[in-house]
């Protein structure tokens, strides 16, 4: 019973001194974690003293068993270190190496004043970079359309009906619920307001003017940017992933024009399409909310529409929607052509696309506002 409860003991600490006057430290016992359990701090606190000491030996031979808990409490009573005189058994040794070989951490670099504006110039370069690769591309398109002008019968229809409809019918429905809950939200939270000053009637305008000239278009190309757009350069990159694109070129198809221009085409018809259903449901919603809030009736909101808001205002909208529509399949088809033959280039570029597209949504929303600032307003 002695013996085993010897066996189980924590690590011990005998100092020592041999016949030359060389101080010693004997180290016995187990030094796992089940042994030191709570002794640890006190066990880090008792070694440091002596791990100051570069003349000490250390004696770790008696130590009957050590696992890695144990070897790393030593490890940083010695800082870090092996000691200059140290005794072990080959698998201590082996722990020590492995245990020094995982904690050494590699040398902090000192972080440079230069570093902000070494990034912002990166981001520069890289913006250039695509705004080039946008350019280049719109170029090739417009020689692809003289191309197709000259040999009408090579215009890919059946490229640009499927994009049509890919574009156009398949997203009708997601645009219609967005579009009459916008309309909703926008009509009951202006007639509380307009309760309060006897204004009623002029939700009809509030609804008109924002839906037509800017929510509408706004929520369509948004809707259309992160559906029709991610998927046209998802369908490029893979393509690109599996040399799809590779074997056009070996077969002579030029792939501007048998993929990237029927998509621009398609989306450019498909958008103002799209835009004119988004905000006539819009409008439909509002002019429900408005009804069962403010008691306006169907057939005079729909009377007074017309005479609150100039016909102006429907084809800024649309200009807006073919705009819109171009610019997102060219972003889309760009970002597509980028991505590199793995899968992470894939996700990457499609979320860069998605991004870059909304983006360029909204600064071409606040060019036509300015621009059309003084048109279409009572």
């Amino acid at each position: 019973m002695q013996g085993n409860q010897s066996s189980n003991s924590p690590i011990q600490i005998r100092q020592t001194t041999n016949e030359n006057g060389v101080q010693r430290l004997v180290l016995s016992g187990k030094c796992t974690l089940s042994a030191l359990e709570q002794q640890m701090q006190s066990l880090s606190t008792k070694l440091a003293p002596f791990a100051v000491d570069p003349n000490l030996h250390w004696d770790l031979t008696g130590i009957e068993q050590m696992d890695d808990v144990g070897a790393l409490l030593l490890w940083r009573a010695w800082g870090a270190r092996h000691p200059q005189h140290l005794e072990l058994r080959p698998e201590q040794e082996r722990l020590f190496n492995r245990i020094g070989n995982i904690t050494t951490a590699p040398e902090s670099v000192p972080r440079d004043l230069l570093d902000s504006i070494r990034t912002i110039g990166k981001a520069a370069f890289l913006i250039w970079e695509h705004l080039i690769g946008l350019i280049m591309l719109a170029g090739q398109l417009l020689l692809d359309v003289k191309f197709l002008i000259n040999h009408p019968a090579r215009i890919p229809w059946r490229e640009i009906s499927a994009t049509l409809f890919r574009t156009g019918a398949q997203a009708l429905g997601i645009t219609a619920l967005v579009g009459f809950l916008i309309g909703v939200v926008l009509s009951y939270l202006s007639s509380r307001q307009l309760q309060i000053y006897g204004a009623d009637i002029f939700i009809i305008n509030i609804l008109g003017v924002s839906i037509i000239r800017e929510l509408g278009p706004m929520l369509a190309a948004i809707l259309v940017a992160g559906r029709s757009g991610s998927a046209m350069t998802a369908q490029l990159g893979v393509m690109r992933v599996t040399e799809e694109l590779d074997a056009l070129t070996v077969m002579g198809i030029p792939r501007s024009m048998r993929l990237i221009l029927p998509k621009i085409i398609g989306l450019g018809i498909a958008m103002p399409l799209v835009v004119l259903w988004t905000s006539a449901i819009a409008l439909v919603g509002g002019m429900v909310a408005a009804e069962i809030q403010l008691g306006i009736n169907y057939q005079f909101f729909f009377n007074k529409l017309s005479n609150v808001v100039p016909i102006a205002n429907l084809w800024i909208g649309l200009g807006k929607g073919v705009v819109c529509g171009i610019i997102i399949a060219l972003i889309s088809c760009h970002f597509g052509l980028q991505i590199k033959s793995n899968t992470e280039s894939l996700g990457e570029g499609t979320t860069t696309s998605v991004v870059t597209a909304i983006t360029a949504v909204i600064i071409i929303d606040a060019i036509f506002a300015i621009i059309f600032s003084n048109t279409g307003l009572l």
